[in-house]
C-alpha cells in the first residue's frame, strides 16, 4: 500500500453553517496536514489521518473569527486541532468511497463517515528553491459530511427577537487534499 502525504499548500478545509436563519456562512482551515495509505487498485484498504489547525480559522470577519476561535466555540487556546482518523473504507463506486472513522472536535471524539471522491493522479514537477527536482506523483481528494455540532460540545446560541436561532445546528464539512507520494 503505497504511502502518501497531504502537501498543504493545496489542501485546505471548509464548513458552512446556516446564520440568522436566512443564509449560510462559511469558513477555512489552511493549514491542513494527514497522511494517507491509499492504493486505487484496493482503496477498500486505505487508511486516512487528517489533523487541522484550528487556530488558522478565516471566515473573512475578524471579529466572528475570534468569537469562534474562543471557548463559546472551538476554544482554541486548549483545542488547537481537529482530528480525523479512519477505520474503514467502503467502496461506493469506482471512485467514491464512504470513509468511516473518528472525528475529534474539542477533544470530543465521535463516530463520523465521509464521503470521498478520487479525482486522479498525475506525475508533476516538484519545485524547491526554483529547481524542478521532479518528478512526483500527486493525486486529488475531496472529503464531505455533515454534523451536529452540539455532538462535539460546541453548543452557544443566542435567540433571535421573532424566533429561531443566530447559529444552525448542522455543520457542513468539506476537505480538498493534495497528496503527494510519499513511499510506494
Amino acid at each position: 500500500m503505497a504511502r502518501w502525504f497531504f502537501e498543504p499548500g493545496h489542501t485546505a478545509a471548509e464548513f458552512c453553517v446556516r446564520h440568522m436563519m436566512v443564509t449560510y456562512v462559511r469558513g477555512h482551515f489552511k493549514n491542513v496536514h494527514g497522511r494517507l495509505h491509499f492504493d486505487p487498485t484496493s482503496p477498500q484498504n486505505s487508511s486516512v489521518e487528517i489533523e487541522i489547525d484550528t487556530r488558522g480559522l478565516w471566515t473573512g470577519e475578524p471579529d466572528r473569527d475570534a468569537h469562534l476561535r474562543s471557548a463559546d466555540f472551538l476554544d482554541v487556546e486548549h483545542y488547537p486541532t481537529i482530528t480525523f482518523r479512519s477505520r474503514e473504507v467502503k467502496l461506493l463506486g469506482n471512485h467514491d468511497y464512504s470513509v468511516e472513522g473518528d472525528l475529534t472536535i474539542r477533544g470530543v471524539s465521535r463516530p463520523a463517515k465521509l464521503r470521498v471522491t478520487y479525482l486522479g493522479e498525475w506525475q508533476t514537477p516538484w519545485w524547491e528553491s526554483g529547481v524542478d527536482k521532479g518528478p512526483k506523483t500527486r493525486a486529488g481528494f475531496t472529503a464531505t459530511t455533515t454534523i451536529n455540532r452540539h455532538d462535539f460540545g460546541v453548543s452557544w446560541n443566542a435567540q433571535l427577537d421573532h424566533g429561531g436561532m443566530v447559529v444552525g445546528d448542522l455543520v457542513e464539512i468539506t476537505i480538498d487534499a493534495e497528496a503527494i507520494l510519499e513511499q510506494a
